[in-house]
């Protein structure tokens, strides 16, 4: 029940985003709340978001001992003191060297402690709720702020509340985990925190780091120590579209879940490789967000007895790519049964008729209509055959340590 943490009929719950929504830097700022609006509004229009489905993240006290546990006490104490309404003078001339300076990509705003771990709140509760057995997918859309560091933030993520619930997962279940990042940019924080751990494996598919940020991601990055060979990174050309995309994504991922047998999968769903996203080069449709969690639920059916974990992430064009993409997500998740017009449909079939009726001005006036892209009216790629050639080589080398 929406509130409290039930025992579920229903094998998968969406968990309640609303205590993250102050997790919001500005209201010009890139990544913002109302894609989560957005989205939500869209799946009650197709009537596929019960409130029996809703369910309550953790409370902040027990998200906060996490949060406390892998990051560092400097950093989560110079956060706390830059979340005040006023902070000290001697504190903001500290924020830089954390990464929270006010004029960078990830500033400092009043709440900002409470509001990222209410994040992180969310995406325990995700991992608790499957892993114990009340359900069997969860989906947490605020979370996914996989850039944060340690010791600092870094790419609009102030606390990592992926690495938080793989943590729990590890602690209390003791389970291996595979981690899955499709956002456009290299899983960085994610990897670095469990560089050396067995027992947490990490595939990133990404715009390669020569272009972009956070400049890594590479073939050569596969892990050390003891956790050699326990991380993957697809770095794709510029300009890769679907076919070469999901390609490299089906084949990897195919392979890793077979040689790693993990008890669960904790996958992050920026939807920022689309070819409408202001943020990056890729030249993807909507497509590739059907397909890679149909690859995924696929994955965990066949080796995790269903248990899934799904996280948001980045995504930049807030109403012509986001909604849908975390849509067909949630609606993939729940075996929704509009999943066979869109799979059978031209471009998916045709969204609500009153989507969206939000307004605002940032709203295009060109909203699409359909849940997929017309990829026909798009404009050819030049070097399509280059692209892929360079992808399918870059794929063959970061497969080499795969059993």
């Amino acid at each position: 029940m929406k509130g409290r943490r039930p025992s579920l009929s229903s094998r998968t719950i969406w968990i309640n985003n609303k205590p993250s929504g102050r997790y919001c830097f500005s209201e010009d700022h890139p990544f913002h709340p109302f894609r989560i609006e957005l989205t939500e509004d869209l799946l009650r229009r197709c009537g596929a978001l019960p409130d029996e489905r809703i369910v309550a993240p953790f409370p902040l006290e027990e998200a906060d001992q996490v949060i406390r546990k892998i990051h560092r006490k400097d950093y989560v104490d110079t956060a706390i003191a830059l979340s005040a309404a006023n902070p000290d003078a001697r504190i903001v001339s500290n924020a830089e060297q954390y990464g929270l300076e006010a004029d960078g990509d990830t500033p400092y705003f009043p709440g900002m402690h409470e509001a990222t771990v209410a994040v992180a709140a969310g995406s325990l509760a995700a991992a608790d709720a499957v892993m114990s057995g009340r359900a069997d997918r969860a989906l947490h859309l605020a979370g996914g702020l996989h850039h944060a560091f340690p010791n600092r933030s870094s790419g609009f993520c102030v606390y990592n509340d992926a690495a938080a619930a793989i943590t729990y997962l590890r602690d209390k279940y003791k389970a291996r985990v595979l981690y899955i990042d499709t956002d456009v940019h290299h899983g960085d924080g994610v990897q670095w925190f469990f560089y050396t751990d067995p027992d947490v494996f990490t595939l990133s598919i990404h715009e390669t780091g020569k272009f972009l940020f956070p400049g890594s991601g590479f073939a050569h990055e596969r892990g050390d120590s003891s956790g050699y060979g326990s991380c993957l990174n697809l770095s794709m050309e510029p300009y890769t579209e679907d076919d070469s995309w999901l390609d490299c994504f089906s084949q990897a991922i195919e392979k890793v879940a077979h040689a790693y047998r993990p008890d669960i999968i904790v996958s992050q769903h920026g939807c920022d490789a689309h070819a409408f996203d202001p943020l990056a080069h890729i030249h993807c449709s909507m497509r590739i967000y059907r397909e890679m969690p149909k690859i995924i639920h696929r994955l965990a059916d066949r080796y995790t007895e269903g248990k899934w974990v799904a996280l948001g992430g980045g995504g930049y064009d807030h109403w012509r790519v986001v909604p849908r993409a975390w849509s067909l997500l949630w609606l993939e998740m729940s075996g929704h049964s509009l999943l066979t017009q869109i799979d059978s449909a031209f471009c998916g079939g045709l969204l609500p008729e009153q989507w969206s009726a939000f307004q605002s001005p940032s709203k295009p006036s060109d909203l699409p209509n359909t849940w997929l892209d017309d990829v026909a009216c798009w404009i050819p790629m030049p070097r399509r055959a280059e692209i892929t050639a360079k992808n399918k080589t870059m794929l063959e080398i970061a497969l080499q340590h795969i059993g």
